[in-house]
């Protein structure tokens, strides 16, 4: 497995900017970030960390998807996660990794060094204050998964999936949930089924359903257009503001 290369980003001319654990830094909470800060990129099918390896880093996805998984001890692996860009990956004050890390996608990461990151978090509320929401609104997400994964049928899980992603597209206007909306795929049908824990034939299947039924316009196998966000949330299950119909 090849080493993940170097690069850099300017945080001005970083797409999450806004989204990410820095979203209300100031120019000096920039710069003392800035000065613990690198990037690295990894190619679709590296792992960005292992399971119970020790983390010298913590950071944001910046550009493509990875993946949270579990290994059981009869090597069964399960996948409990995606990470988008801006989610974060890493625990301030834990010295070990909770799940493997792996770019499903070309991933590019903005990593901050732990130690030192660790001290900003004490000093800088800004920094702290959204750690503890985005950690927040993590928890919130899982809790809806479970609802997703225990109650929706395989065209509302399949639905939801997609509307996850439509929403959290840097082009997504999210002032206007009937706006049309569109992204590139990320997952593989194979990752859309051990997600959801459906067959490959079942996920195919559905989506199809919801093409040919003009809840989606799929050009070539990722690229996918949602004509009216409205209607894939209802597929979903979901009301109009994207929370859950009771």
């Amino acid at each position: 497995m090849t080493a993940p290369s170097l690069t850099h980003v300017k945080c001005a001319d970083c797409p999450i900017r806004h989204r990410a654990v820095c979203a209300r830094c100031d120019s000096d909470e920039l710069e003392l970030l800035d000065q613990i800060k690198y990037y690295r990129s990894y190619e679709a099918g590296q792992a960005i960390i292992w399971s119970g390896d020790q983390m010298d880093f913590v950071g944001s996805v910046v550009s493509g998807v990875a993946t949270l998984t579990q290994t059981m001890e009869d090597g069964r692996t399960q996948m409990v996660g995606l990470l988008l860009p801006s989610d974060f990956v890493g625990r301030p004050g834990r010295d070990g990794a909770a799940y493997n890390v792996m770019a499903t996608t070309n991933v590019m990461m903005c990593c901050f060094r732990k130690r030192p990151f660790e001290k900003l978090l004490d000093e800088t509320p800004h920094i702290s204050h959204r750690l503890l929401e985005m950690t927040l609104d993590e928890l919130d997400a899982a809790r809806e998964w479970m609802l997703v994964l225990g109650r929706k049928t395989a065209r509302e899980k399949i639905a939801s999936l997609l509307a996850i992603l439509a929403r959290r597209d840097s082009s997504f206007d999210k002032a206007n949930f009937q706006t049309e909306s569109e992204f590139e795929l990320s997952l593989t049908r194979e990752a859309m089924a051990d997600y959801l824990g459906l067959t490959l034939e079942t996920v195919s299947r559905q989506v199809s359903a919801l093409k040919k039924a003009g809840v989606i316009v799929l050009e070539g196998k990722r690229h996918v257009i949602v004509p009216d966000m409205g209607r894939l949330l209802e597929e979903a299950g979901d009301d109009s503001d994207g929370g859950l119909l009771a």
